[in-house]
């Protein structure tokens, strides 16, 4: 019985980390570039684009392709580094809490 109530604090407790998790990953900013610096993509936590940046060498009607190219590539880097940040604080929220081995989080 008395594990059946550690195990309740335990998940009263994660619910309770959860939602301030969720609600600090809307404050969460990752940016991503690409040719050098040239395209600079910021995202937010919750997946949205917070930013475009680009360097105005890069606005010309015979290099769209390259442009598109490296816009594309600062939003996959940024979205790299951003996964990398979630799962960082999934780890610092989850510290000392017993969970099943394998367990992921967010659900």
């Amino acid at each position: 019985m008395k594990d059946l109530m550690n195990m309740m604090k335990q998940a009263k407790a994660m619910q309770e980390k959860m939602a301030g998790f969720q609600e600090e990953m809307k404050t969460v900013e990752a940016s991503g570039q690409s040719g050098g610096g040239l395209v600079t993509v910021t995202l937010r936590g919750t997946g949205e684009m917070a930013g475009l940046t680009i360097d105005p060498s890069l606005i010309k009607d015979d290099e769209k392709d390259i442009l598109e190219d490296l816009i594309v590539a600062a939003h996959a880097d940024a979205h790299t580094k951003l996964q990398l940040a979630i799962q960082e604080k999934t780890q610092e929220m989850t510290a000392g809490l017993n969970l099943p081995a394998g367990m992921k989080l967010p659900f």
